[in-house]
């Protein structure tokens, strides 16, 4: 009956999510996902578009150079191809030592096959870190997303929260709610909202032995104002053989489909109160590099698809 202990207790979402994407032994990224792309649930940016490794192996040199720091680390990286196209563009006389933060043996050993000797894993952020004195440049694409969400929703006059069951969402009272830009705003009754707690954690825990560096952090999401426009039931989804799915149908497959909600960049920013941020959409990141005549660059920059709804975040470390 997994990630449920017994079908009539609730879990709540954020403990179901956790399960499904992240268990060891039976979650999506530990064993199901063998790669992205037409053959798997979902594809990303990093398999449509050339200007994406481009751009992200132009701001890595620029970083690095005025920072002085040699170790460049990708936080998700997929399959592979995103760390593949940035060593790529990478002058080898200037190559950085490229590592890779994957925790999925079923990934690592993908990205392997395609990398080769060519990067060093990690199972976490911690241990990269630490192997480079604390001094590095991280970047991530639709990494943020994959964390595990608490679900809300307003009921005038308080807020309650998701809970689940093999077959049903219950909502329970809240009678305490995480920290969060999003309540600060009205909502109309009926709202549901969603919140990436666990991020606070996983900064927390690797902050204090970052001693240099910045990231780019590539999602899709928006801010508070914007992020649920037209969107009175959140944006918890899942994708399936590349359907998407919503509803109940998201508890029909834990550890076989994967689990995904938009990023509140200012939830996210707010994690990093030790770094200068700049928010850009991905189309002004991607757009001096974007080929004319390139279908996947064409997408990647679409001003009324994908180049608006995905933004770039870069963080300075102070």
């Amino acid at each position: 009956m997994f990630p449920w202990s017994s079908p009539t207790t609730p879990l709540r979402l954020d403990h179901f999510m956790a399960a499904a994407l992240h268990d060891p032994a039976a979650g999506y990224y530990a064993r199901r996902i063998r790669t992205v792309g037409h053959r798997g649930d979902f594809t990303t940016t990093a398999l449509l578009s050339p200007a994406l490794p481009a751009a992200i192996a132009s701001w890595a040199l620029k970083i690095l150079r005025e920072r002085g720091i040699r170790d460049l680390i990708e936080l998700g990286p997929g399959d592979g191809s995103l760390a593949a196209g940035i060593l790529a563009k990478l002058p080898w006389w200037k190559r950085p030592r490229l590592h890779l933060v994957e925790s999925s043996q079923s990934l690592r050993d993908v990205q392997f096959r395609k990398l080769g000797n060519k990067v060093t894993w990690h199972p976490d952020i911690t241990s990269a870190l630490a192997s480079c004195g604390g001094r590095a440049c991280l970047y991530s694409n639709e990494f943020f997303d994959a964390f595990p969400v608490r679900q809300f929703r307003f009921d005038e006059p308080g807020w309650s929260e998701a809970y689940t069951l093999p077959d049903s969402i219950i909502w329970e009272k809240a009678d305490a709610l995480p920290i969060s830009s999003i309540f600060a705003r009205t909502w109309s009754r009926g709202q549901v909202i969603e919140v990436h707690e666990a991020w606070r954690a996983w900064f927390e825990d690797f902050c204090p032995q970052w001693k240099e560096g910045a990231m780019l952090s590539i999602d899709y999401g928006a801010l508070p104002e914007s992020i649920y426009e037209r969107r009175p039931r959140g944006s918890l989804r899942a994708y399936f053989h590349h359907q998407l799915i919503t509803g109940l149908e998201i508890l029909a497959r834990p550890g076989h489909q994967d689990i995904t909600a938009d990023v509140n960049f200012t939830d996210l920013i707010a994690c990093m109160p030790q770094a200068q941020h700049r928010l850009m959409s991905q189309r002004d990141f991607l757009l001096p590099f974007a080929s004319a005549t390139d279908a996947g660059d064409q997408h990647s920059i679409d001003p009324h698809g994908a180049g608006h709804s995905f933004l770039v975040l870069e963080s300075i470390r102070c």
